[in-house]
Parts: C-alpha cells; sequence; structure tokens
C-alpha cells in the first residue's frame, strides 16, 4: 500500500499505522506520541497528541476523514493522503491537548528528575502557551511509595497508562491500575499492595513524565551532567536482555535504565537486578558511549559529539591590542643594551 505523509511517499505493510507509517519515513513529520508505546500491545488512543488530518481515505473513497483521526490507532489504506505537520488546523490541536495535559500536570520541572528527558516537556515546548487559562484549583497527591524502589507522583501522571500494560504484559498478578472514573481517575495500587515484582522498574522506563521515580537516583543529579554508556552483563533472570544504559557521573555509576531508541522507547526490558542492585563498574561490561538526537539536552555537553573549534571575528587589536606595544612591555623582545650615558 502507499501512503502519502506530508507530501512524502512510502510504500507499508496492511496493518500499518499512519505513526508507524511517519516513523518509517521519519522527520520532523512524526507526530508526538505520549501514550503509545511500540513494545506494548494495546496501548495508543489517550493521549491525542498524535492527531493527524486525513485529506484522503484512499483511492477507493477519495474523501477526506471529517474529524482529526489518532494515528497511533488509525490503519493505513491505499492511497491515502496525510497531513500532519504541514496542517495549521493539526498544530492548533496539538496546542490544545498540550494545553489540556497541562491543567493539573505542576510546573516543577527544575525539581523533577525527569527533567532533560521528559516527552511533556519537549511537547510543550514545541506546542505550549507561554500563559495558562485554567484558574480552578489544580488536583493534589501525596507522593506514594508503591515499591521498594519506586515512587509514584501522581501530581505529574497524565493517566497514559503504559505502567498498567507494562505491570499486565510483563509480569503476573498485577495489582496496580486506574482507580475511579472521570477528572477523580488516578494510578494507584490495591488496598495494603505493593509492586515488588521483578520487572516493575520497567514502569520508570516507560513514563513520560516524572510521574514515576528511581528512588535510587532520586535527587542526586541531572540527567546532563551524566555521562551514558551502553553496557551489559550475564544477567540469569529468565526475560532479561541483560543490556543496559549506565548514567555515570565521575567513576559512579548513578543510575542504570533500559536501552531507549529514538522515540525513547526501550529496545528491550530488564530486570530489577540489573536495575537497582548493580551499580558497580566491574558488574558491567562498558562498550562505548551511548548518543541521542543532537537536540537533546542530554546530548549538548556530551563528548561524543565532534565539537568545532569556534574563532572569534574580531579586530586584533581589541583582543591583543598593538603590536608595538606589546614589544615594549616584552622584555623578551628588547635585547639588553648598556647605558652609554656617563655619570
Amino acid at each position: 500500500m502507499k501512503v502519502t505523509i506530508d507530501g512524502q511517499s512510502i510504500d507499508v505493510e496492511p496493518g500499518t499505522t499512519i505513526l508507524q507509517a511517519a516513523r518509517m519515513i521519519g522527520g520532523d513529520l512524526v507526530p508526538p506520541a505520549m501514550c503509545y508505546y511500540s513494545k506494548l500491545k494495546g496501548s495508543g488512543g489517550k493521549c491525542r497528541c498524535c492527531l493527524v488530518e486525513v485529506s484522503k481515505g484512499s483511492e477507493a473513497d477519495p474523501r477526506p476523514m471529517p474529524k482529526l483521526m489518532a494515528s497511533c490507532v488509525t490503519g493505513c489504506m491505499d492511497g491515502m493522503e496525510v497531513n500532519s505537520k504541514s496542517s495549521a488546523r493539526v498544530t492548533e490541536a496539538r496546542k490544545s491537548v498540550t494545553e489540556f495535559l497541562l491543567i493539573n500536570h505542576p510546573l516543577d520541572c527544575p525539581i523533577c528528575d525527569q527533567a532533560g528527558e521528559c516527552d511533556l516537556q519537549n511537547l510543550s515546548f514545541e506546542h505550549g502557551n507561554p500563559k495558562s487559562r485554567f484558574i480552578e484549583e489544580k488536583r493534589t497527591f501525596e507522593p506514594e511509595d508503591i515499591g521498594p524502589n519506586i515512587q509514584l507522583h501522581m501530581n505529574r501522571c497524565i493517566l497514559c497508562q503504559r505502567c498498567v500494560q507494562v505491570a499486565d504484559q510483563l509480569t503476573d498478578n498485577r495489582v496496580h491500575g486506574v482507580l475511579d472514573r472521570g477528572d477523580h481517575a488516578n494510578i494507584s495500587t490495591g488496598i495494603s499492595k505493593a509492586i515488588d515484582n521483578e520487572f516493575s522498574g520497567n514502569m520508570i522506563d516507560v513514563c513520560p513524565v516524572g510521574a514515576l521515580t528511581d528512588k535510587t537516583f532520586r535527587f542526586k543529579s541531572r540527567v546532563w551532567f551524566n555521562k551514558p554508556f551502553n553496557a551489559h552483563r550475564e544477567c540469569t533472570t529468565p526475560g532479561c536482555c541483560g543490556k543496559t544504559t549506565v548514567w555515570m557521573f565521575g567513576g559512579e555509576i548513578q543510575r542504570v535504565t533500559g536501552r531507549k531508541d529514538e522515540y525513547h522507547e526501550v529496545e528491550e526490558f530488564i530486570c530489577n537486578s540489573c536495575r537497582f542492585d548493580h551499580k558497580n563498574v566491574n558488574d558491567w561490561v562498558i562498550e562505548g558511549p551511548r548518543e541521542f538526537e543532537k537536540d537533546s539536552v542530554i546530548n549538548q555537553n556530551n563528548y561524543t559529539q565532534k565539537l568545532e573549534k569556534v574563532e572569534i571575528d574580531t579586530e586584533k587589536t581589541i583582543l591583543l591590542g598593538r603590536d608595538i606595544d606589546r614589544k615594549k612591555i616584552s622584555m623578551a623582545a628588547i635585547p639588553l643594551t648598556t647605558n652609554d650615558k656617563k655619570s
């Protein structure tokens, strides 16, 4: 099937969604996604960030779709034409969705551990409104320890439900989920329950905001001060790949995460033992520095970048002064001579 997105065409297999087709093309036309996760079955269709305009349904039925469609759950049709970045209607819709997501989300980026790698930060940087029209009181929750190594900040949650799907698909006996309905909906555990399964730490990796944080890393450092390295170890936990990214500050491993692709999705899930228990450099085989997209704040001071020499284009005399003046004050440049004057 042939699909055209923002004027760029690509051939896709039946069953491919518009978002998947856009990711195959790449570039700025890829819609943002806060709830869709390619590694999780049934994800998508909740945050509405990935809305696109279908200007042509298919070759068989060329009529445009009257409403904006969620690209993560809308399948491609042969001859379909889609407007994403190029549509003013889509841009306005994404601004509205961003404003909606920020209604209850607190502006605590300066103290949030997700700062610097937060999808909501990136979304609001591009589509956010500098002023809020929300005058009501934000809903608030107390931080909750939902496991020995995980803390839940429900104030920041956008109910993408990725963490629930991770627990459903990776673990047995899920003990947390979405409680209540409407504007009272929140993520929490069952009464007197704690999340203690071996793959619970992956909920931290899939969370697009700072709602689920690693208690072993909280308030230790900003991510852009760490040096990320790809590393692996021979892990004996069934289902764990043992391939990680270790975040180092000097010679200390401050945290361990799963390896993520360019869309911030983990390539393979890891166990809690790799994530929380192995913070010694000798526990890992370091493969090399990990690269990030060029616009990432993590990559700004990354030594893997090739930095060009900065040359200041200005007059020489402004910085160094006149050559004759430098010679006068330089003892090495003036030969020592005897005083011929008679006393």
